[in-house]
């Protein structure tokens, strides 16, 4: 498939920071052979077990408890979203985003219902990704990881600097230690956390895709180069976020 490359001379290191522009287009993507085979890998593992076990979920769970789950999760990622406003002078979005949590926290119950949202509290989200890019840290090369989302990165150092910013992280089910600060599951049991945390992320994984049977299969069936196009629909979505 046609994509940008890195105009680089191959005697000089790359710069992982490089402009997303540089080359013939707007998809930098210089390490594709690689991501490309990645690519291949998380696809074979969609196809052979995450969508098998999200359709016999999606049998099981009816769609409102699936968005009820997925608004929860969404939920426990408050201090991120509300944090990265902030950094970015979003105050309105700050103020927004703690209004959500009051609400949704409360008489939502503990987020499984989204109430805020029909009293119009919603904002754009907010991501470190997205804060660093707003100051002006290009977004690099494109970048493919086992098992995991789509990043360029940027976007990949800003969700590692995301799991830093959650408290529940540190203070709830500990995969971060802070010598002086309690926290709910003790630091000493760690294969209690690593337990919790892996079980969250399989769970909010299967619920994900459980709710997009049906799309993701359309894209599948509708789309002949579907690395390209997952490509350029995520760097696109990105560089839009970031201006917003």
């Amino acid at each position: 498939t046609a994509s940008a490359k890195s105009e680089t001379p191959p005697d000089e290191p790359l710069d992982p920071f490089a402009r997303a522009d540089e080359g013939a287009g707007e998809e930098y993507d210089p390490w594709e052979p690689v991501n490309a085979n990645i690519f291949a890998f998380n696809l074979k593992v969609d196809r052979y077990v995450l969508k098998p076990v999200a359709k016999g979920y999606d049998f099981i769970l009816p769609d409102v408890v699936q968005v009820g789950i997925s608004n929860i999760f969404t939920n426990l990622r408050f201090a991120p979203r509300f944090l990265n406003n902030v950094f970015q002078g979003k105050l309105k979005g700050a103020g927004i985003e703690v209004g959500r949590f009051l609400i949704n926290s409360t008489v939502g119950l503990a987020g499984f219902f989204d109430l805020a949202a029909k009293v119009d509290l919603v904002t754009p989200e907010e991501d470190f990704g997205q804060t660093i890019g707003f100051y002006g840290v290009n977004p690099g090369p494109y970048l493919v990881l086992p098992l995991l989302q789509p990043f360029t990165v940027r976007d990949f150092v800003g969700y590692v600097g995301d799991v830093f910013l959650n408290p529940i992280n540190w203070l709830v089910v500990p995969i971060i230690e802070v010598d002086g600060i309690p926290s709910v599951i003790a630091h000493k049991n760690r294969m209690t956390s690593s337990i919790i945390q892996y079980g969250a992320r399989v769970g909010e994984v299967v619920n994900e895709r459980s709710r997009n049977l049906e799309k993701f299969q359309g894209v599948e069936e509708a789309t002949l180069d579907l690395y390209t196009a997952v490509r350029n629909a995520y760097l696109q979505k990105r560089a839009r976020a970031v201006r917003e």
